[in-house]
């Protein structure tokens, strides 16, 4: 086995996952959470097939247009119904294989599971005198309506047999909330699976640092990161990959990829691999030539200095707002000792000056997302006030980015767009940095390259 197929998820972690969820449902209550499906890129080709990611928590099933039903009955006991397409030989020849309705069963921990065409005859039964009905508010889509189009569907299919001494829910209940808290607290296996997956993204920036050279150009690099990626069992990129060279690092989103590197520039690399589900997300930013210019380098360390610290800082208790201001305290410092800020240090502060140069926040929840679900508990300030919590994953991802067409600031600093991103998971007593093996000081970075 591979280190790769190690790091899957156990079958049973999503039962649990199913059990945590059922915990907070009232008695006499039912939830529904589909399945996502195949997406047309053009004419008869498909894109990639992406599971719903919460469909995919409760289920660890990977097959399109199925419908999960959760089912607690007023004595507080659960049942798991799986809706899912049927084997079909014709369909296997040509598109592979189907998990079917026993083997969902026996492998996946369910109850029961019957065929898709079955839903519309069979879950009015289930929601038949369910005081609360849960789905998510997000209008995703099932069954050539929107999710919540859908529901109302069958509850009118309930009440059209009211005669006959059906009840027909009442409430209506998002469970979106509930999903996302749970996914934002990582389990010990969850935590195993996104160390595997930053140790590949991590291989991955290696090799891109490695095979930089002038003249290339950034989707030559690209392809060595997600080469990388799919021969470590990654087949995926977790999100598009940022290859951007001189002053498209100064684009925060640039995923053109097509330019030449150039002599002298730096180029900025935010790819991260997914693994079954799990996402790493992991920014580096480095010499085209293999050897910063002073200026690059100054920039840089601070950008470095300014990630340590906030990394540092990360324990339980802990707050994205607090370490906002201890970051965005620390660059605007730096940038007033370089001489590319002027004034007095507690006006710049107070005036947020640091946001003309590092324009985003200064990280973001991780896991089967890249931007994970969760709530920040953003205050009126817009300041995220949640406490850290043990099994929290995140990403620290300070920058600085300075266009070639801003003409306030010396001709060396010009161009400049650096950004470094660790993915930092909260434990008991502090945190685990998880991007243990990216090259990240200028000592790291440029003996790499120098054996390339």
């Amino acid at each position: 086995m591979t280190k790769a197929q190690l790091s899957k998820l156990p079958l049973s972690d999503f039962a649990k996952h199913r059990a945590a969820f059922i915990t907070k449902m009232a008695n006499n209550t039912i939830a529904i959470f589909p399945a996502a499906s195949e997406l047309t890129r053009s004419n008869d080709t498909e894109f990639a097939f992406c599971q719903n990611k919460n469909f995919y928590y409760l289920t660890g099933f990977n097959e399109p247009d199925a419908l999960l039903v959760l089912v607690k009955n007023e004595q507080g006991e659960a049942r798991s119904i799986l809706f899912s397409l049927p084997k079909d030989p014709l369909h296997e020849i040509w598109q592979g294989r189907r998990i079917g309705q026993i083997k969902a069963v026996e492998d996946y921990g369910l109850d029961k599971c019957f065929e898709v065409k079955d839903i519309d005859a069979l879950l009015p039964d289930y929601l038949n005198g369910k005081s609360q009905v849960f789905f998510s508010f997000s209008d995703l889509a099932f069954a050539h309506h929107t999710l919540s189009a859908q529901v109302f569907i069958w509850l009118k299919q309930v009440k059209s047999r009211s005669r006959q001494g059906v009840q027909t829910p009442q409430c209506l209940m998002d469970s979106d909330p509930i999903v996302e808290e749970l996914r934002l607290i990582k389990s010990d296996n969850e935590l195993a699976l996104m160390r595997q997956a930053n140790h590949i993204s991590g291989l991955a920036h290696q090799r891109a640092m490695q095979k930089c050279q002038v003249g290339k150009f950034e989707y030559q690099i690209e392809a060595e990161i997600l080469h990388e990626f799919a021969k470590h069992g990654a087949r995926h990129p977790a999100y598009a990959s940022i290859v951007a060279g001189g002053d498209n690092a100064n684009i925060l989103h640039y995923t053109a990829n097509s330019d030449a590197l150039n002599n002298n520039e730096l180029l900025l690399i935010d790819a991260g691999a997914e693994l079954n589900g799990y996402a790493a997300d992991i920014t580096r930013t480095f010499p085209i030539n293999g050897k910063f210019t002073p200026a690059q380098a100054t920039l840089y360390q601070l950008v470095l200095d300014a990630k340590n610290l906030a990394i540092n800082a990360i324990k339980p208790g802990m707050t994205f707002a607090k370490l906002n201001i201890l970051t965005n305290a620390f660059l605007t410092q730096g940038l007033l000792d370089l001489g590319i800020f002027h004034g007095d240090i507690n006006e710049l502060i107070t005036d947020k000056k640091i946001k003309q140069y590092f324009i985003h926040g200064l990280g973001h929840w991780l896991g089967l997302d890249v931007h994970d679900v969760g709530d920040y508990q953003s205050n009126e300030k817009r300041e995220q006030t949640r406490v850290f919590e043990p099994g929290m994953v995140m990403t620290i991802e300070p920058g600085l980015y300075i266009p070639l067409d801003d003409l306030s600031v010396e001709q060396k600093w010009r161009g400049i767009g650096i950004r470094i991103e660790d993915n930092i998971a909260v434990t008991a007593t502090g945190f685990e940095n998880l991007t243990a093996n990216s090259p990240q000081t200028i000592a790291e970075i440029e003996t790499l390259m120098a054996k390339s």
